[in-house]
């Protein structure tokens, strides 16, 4: 007899320690959190075989992050790369999508995996690649549907929580692609994978036509799907446009393919999107995926901001979260320009939880201001200390504050000195109240 997934358990009334140990994170009964893993309207990320605290996405949670590092094949540092799996979690990303496409991809990824105690994601059609090409000397379009399935079960085996699976495009959404007015074309890397080896061998997406042989292997492992967006806008000009919402529809109707079989599912979204389309966006999602967690990249709101591309995402994504999105991916300063560095994963990092912790607070999240009331308490206190501490990165406040100390008052800080106006109010209600 199959075990039973966190999805079936749930349906059964069943309530799991995993549900039960996200229940306490999430602020949320544990009643209320096995009704929406049944619903699937949350998700629950932990691989049967990999031993991580439960990550809970969706419906009532804390909007997450998700951190992508990985090698290249030009720059193949897993040295590197543990670093920022490091630094990642220690900024706060939730979780660690390895997108590696170097050499020793298993090597990479257990190292990851050892160096990042969260939920870990991967793109497996990479590492068909990588095994394909580098080891038996073929191109990627030569691939066969088991060697494709083969890496799928490697990856899902070794323990990851979670799969990008591009299943969207079938032959009839690609057709339509071509005969689109899209600038961009297709820009998702697994979903031009996808397309290529589609048209070299005129045939149909093998994730799309063998589904249930993809359910098979994520039953056994309780590995959550993430839904591929791989038609999704990569310019603004291209948002919301008809390939990518035709891709949405075909992916709403694989994610009830899938929770009907026990299997958990979230989907995946732009991408490049204007701010005034990102709560549509949302809506429409959520709409035709039957309230599946969304897991958004971005979204990126402007065209030109190469070097600054993580303020654009954490702008987009503080909309999309409060308007539904549930799961962030970040963007780095190096985004369409180069593989990130350990700084770039910081910075990336610590623009999406502000955009998260935002949105939790605008979304009424239980306890979310709690830690902005205690700055604002500090800072009236003008007790720097306590305010450094309370910082998502004291570290850089830290410096700020000792790299420009005020000569005139220790108390305040060089922009206003002697004409502080928290120290000022401060002293006006000090007199006013002896007086009164």
């Amino acid at each position: 007899m199959k075990a039973l997934t966190q999805i079936e358990s749930a349906r059964k009334g069943i309530l799991t320690e995993e549900v039960k140990l996200a229940a306490v994170d999430e602020k949320m009964s544990p009643e209320l959190m096995m009704e929406r893993v049944a619903k699937g309207t949350v998700v629950i990320c932990k691989n049967r075989v990999h031993d991580i605290k439960p990550l809970a996405i969706g419906e009532g949670c804390r909007v997450k992050v998700n951190a992508n590092i990985g090698t290249s094949e030009d720059v193949n540092s897993l040295e590197e790369e543990i670093e920022k799996a490091k630094i990642a979690v220690e900024y706060g990303a939730d979780a660690i999508m390895d997108l590696s496409t170097g050499r020793d991809l298993e090597l990479t990824r257990n190292k990851i995996m050892e160096a990042a105690p969260v939920a870990i994601g991967t793109v497996p059609i990479y590492q068909a690649i990588v095994d394909c090409v580098r080891e038996k000397k073929k191109s990627f379009s030569e691939m066969t549907v088991d060697e494709i399935f083969e890496a799928i079960e490697k990856q899902v085996a070794s323990g990851v929580d979670f799969i990008t699976v591009h299943c969207g495009i079938n032959w009839n959404i690609l057709k339509t692609v071509g005969k689109s007015d899209r600038v961009m074309g297709i820009v998702s890397r697994g979903g031009s994978i996808t397309a290529r080896w589609m048209a070299h061998n005129k045939k149909e997406n093998p994730l799309y036509e063998y589904y249930d042989r993809l359910i098979d292997i994520a039953h056994k492992y309780d590995c959550v799907f993430s839904l591929g967006d791989g038609l999704r806008p990569g310019a603004l000009a291209d948002a919301t446009d008809r390939p990518q919402i035709r891709e949405l529809i075909t992916l709403g109707e694989l994610t009830e393919r899938a929770r009907d079989r026990g299997v958990q599912v979230m989907v995946e979204g732009p991408g490049h999107v204007p701010l005034d389309q990102v709560p549509a966006n949302m809506t429409i999602q959520k709409t035709l995926c039957k309230g599946a967690p969304f897991y958004v990249l971005g979204p990126i709101v402007t065209d030109i901001a190469p070097g600054y591309d993580h303020i654009t995402s954490a702008i987009g994504g503080a909309v999309a979260a409060m308007n539904g999105a549930n799961f962030l991916c970040y963007v780095t300063p190096s985004e369409h320009l180069s593989l990130p560095t350990v700084e770039d994963v910081k910075e990336g990092v610590i623009a999406s939880k502000i955009a998260a912790h935002a949105a939790d607070i605008a979304n009424k999240h239980p306890g979310a201001i709690d830690r902005d009331n205690q700055m604002a308490v500090a800072r009236k206190n003008l007790d720097w200390d306590k305010q450094i501490e309370l910082c998502i990165d004291p570290v850089k406040a830290k410096k700020y504050r000792g790299d420009r100390p005020a000569e005139s008052d220790k108390d305040t800080c060089s922009m206003c000195g002697d004409l502080c106006a928290v120290k000022n109010y401060n002293d006006a209600r000090e007199k006013l109240d002896k007086e009164s």
